[in-house]
């Protein structure tokens, strides 16, 4: 809104009112994709602990069968992927104030703690990364990822780490508008269950908030069988008809894709 970045100064016509309205946007949308976050974390955790408990008990998060052998470096510790998600499901364990939980590292300190206890804890990046990790070829990994709506791991991955750092950003009051996504999700779908983008989209879109945002969408309309979340973006864009939405990456007829229609 300024017409010279260096001197500060903004364009004729440019009020105040302008300038609170994008953060006021931004921040209600913030608040709807939230909501999503919340359904896709939710139904994430669920479907872990359910599938892979029941097949491979109560603690398979810890068998080390179970997860790829990648090794990475992080801090100049090596280790695998597998260990460094465990170390962060252990401290978020152990900084839970949980009452159930407290009772359990008091009253059971010497047992591991259960898959339906430990991971109501996990923050959405670790369960992320401990999906990402399990075996490729583990059957309950692609049962869980067609059960969220998608029939490839390898892109539900994807997914699920592009919406994770929309979740950092959220919770710590980040603003969308104007953000650069560094993790882009794939939007090539083999056989979607649902209504799904038709178009191609630009670089640019795939770098804005809106790829993101479609795929968080999608997966909230196969969890919940409803267009809920979707309804809530298109009506606070209709209400805030002087907020650019371009600056998302809301372009080139995007209201006409199936999954937005």
């Amino acid at each position: 809104m300024q017409s010279d970045h260096n001197l500060r100064v903004f364009k004729s016509g440019v009020y105040f009112e302008d300038v609170m309205e994008r953060y006021d946007f931004d921040r209600k949308l913030r608040i709807i994709l939230f909501d999503a976050i919340e359904q896709i974390e939710i139904a994430l955790r669920t479907k872990m602990i359910y599938h892979l408990s029941v097949v491979y008990g109560g603690l398979w998060y810890l068998d080390p069968v179970l997860f790829e052998s990648s090794i990475v470096t992080l801090k100049g510790v090596t280790q695998t992927a597998h260990l460094f998600a465990l170390e962060e499901l252990q401290k978020e364990y152990n900084r839970s104030r949980e009452f159930s939980l407290k009772n359990q590292r008091i009253d059971y300190s010497e047992r591991n703690t259960d898959a339906w206890k430990i991971l109501e804890m996990a923050s959405m990046g670790t369960l992320s990364k401990l999906y990402k990790n399990l075996r490729n070829k583990l059957p309950e990994k692609a049962i869980i990822a067609n059960e969220m709506g998608l029939n490839s791991t390898f892109t539900f991955v994807g997914w699920i780490e592009s919406i994770t750092l929309i979740r950092n950003m959220i919770a710590h009051h980040e603003r969308l508008w104007s953000s650069v996504i560094v993790k882009r999700p794939s939007i090539h779908l083999n056989n979607p269950v649902g209504s799904w983008l038709d178009s191609p989209l630009q670089q640019v879109q795939m770098n804005k908030p809106f790829a993101v945002i479609s795929c968080m969408v999608y997966l909230c309309n196969h969890l919940s069988q409803s267009e809920d979340i979707k309804v809530k973006i298109i009506d606070l864009i209709g209400l805030h008809p002087n907020v650019p939405v371009c600056i998302y990456g809301f372009l080139n007829q995007w209201r006409n894709e199936p999954l937005w229609r």
